[in-house]
């Protein structure tokens, strides 16, 4: 498709298999959203049909009882690196017709692999005696014939005696798994995994550490490898938490606050904003200390990031394929904005004869933690 750059597309109902020349030779564009926390990513391909071509029945089958459950993924080799794009399901797909002696366009649009956990309503299944991570590696278990691999951490809170209360499901698979993971404190997502097709499912605290991906540089010469890149830094979303745990003699609450510098996400700015906001999680008086400061965590977590960016880059001159829900250097953005941000969201955008990417970047503070960062 690109020079240095190669698509494979694999689609079919249960396993997918790599789709013949002829699709891949249809293929105009690709865009995949990857977004962290809740939201879900999702893919749109767009093909150029003739009226013979077998994408007209194969795709647009999707929805239907011969096929109920259509699955797409996506790798790209940039430079001889593979990498998955994303895993997922068909949900839509659209056909306009064209004009003018043109081939008609087909559009099919999807989801990651937790479109698969809202078809069904399991609503009273029971867990007996089932602490909530045995709940979410049980409800995992039955996707593994999608490639979905578990990646289960286990939460604080154990097991109830049956005799006290017996837990049961509610709603859709992922719906209760998202609620599982509100009540610890922790997320939920699908992540790429280690071949193509397969997906693992992590459900545990939110981390911010490990490698971090080279530097993408701004207004510094030939090093310069990224085409947008722009930052705010705004505190006003900043909040931090107060939990109460009660003391079981006095049954007096205890009010302890949580710092911005929680377990899992060590500060990537030097200097934090003071939060303008006071959050008083009064419902966390009902848990056990531990539980509670897994909850106050966890909403300092998600109020702490002051710094927002967001820009492009070209795939080649950047040299590989940017990664969400990782960590990136920034150089050449002056010394405030400068250092190790998490990569929030990214946007592939993949045309014949171009590869670039849209991303969002976050941190807690300005000036950077580190004097320097991957090239």
């Amino acid at each position: 498709m690109i020079k240095g750059i190669d698509m494979t597309v694999l689609f079919g109902p249960g396993v997918p298999v790599p789709a013949p020349a002829s699709v891949v030779d249809a293929l105009r564009s690709v865009t995949i959203e990857e977004n962290s926390g809740e939201t879900q990513s999702g893919f749109d391909l767009e093909f150029a049909v003739e009226k013979d071509s077998p994408l007209n029945t194969i795709f647009l089958l999707a929805g239907g009882a011969a096929l109920p459950i259509l699955r797409v993924a996506l790798v790209a080799t940039v430079n001889g690196r593979a990498t998955s794009l994303i895993n997922g399901v068909v949900t839509r797909t659209s056909l306009s017709p064209g004009t003018g002696g043109q081939p008609a366009t087909l559009r099919v649009q999807g989801k990651d692999l937790t479109a698969a956990m809202e078809l069904l309503d399991f609503s009273g299944l029971p867990y007996p005696a089932m602490p909530p991570f045995a709940r979410v590696a049980m409800i995992l278990a039955k996707y593994a014939w999608l490639g979905v691999i578990p990646q289960v951490i286990p939460s604080v809170e154990g097991p109830p005696l049956p005799t006290d209360r017996m837990p049961r499901h509610q709603d859709t698979d992922l719906a209760y798994i998202r609620q599982l993971a509100r009540e610890a404190g922790y997320t939920f997502f699908m992540k790429r995994g280690p071949a193509p097709a397969t997906s693992y499912a992590y459900w545990g605290p939110e981390v911010r550490i490990g490698q971090v991906q080279p530097a993408l540089t701004v207004d510094s010469g030939s090093p310069t490898n990224a085409e947008e890149l722009s930052f705010t830094f705004d505190k006003a979303g900043t909040e931090m938490p107060i939990v109460f745990i009660q003391n079981r003699e006095t049954r007096a609450p205890i009010p302890i606050p949580i710092p911005s510098a929680v377990p899992f996400l060590p500060p990537l700015g030097a200097i934090p904003p003071m939060p303008p906001k006071i959050a008083r999680l009064r419902d966390t008086a009902r848990l056990n200390p531990l539980e509670a400061l897994a909850r106050g965590f966890s909403h300092a977590a998600r109020h702490s990031d002051a710094v927002s960016g967001q820009g492009r880059i070209d795939v080649l001159r950047y040299g590989r394929i940017l990664q969400a829900r990782g960590l990136v250097g920034v150089r050449g953005a002056g010394a405030a904005f400068d250092g190790v941000h998490y990569v929030d969201s990214v946007r592939h955008e993949i045309k014949r004869g171009k590869y670039t990417q849209s991303f969002t970047l976050k941190r807690n503070g300005l000036l950077p933690t580190q004097a320097s960062v991957p090239a």
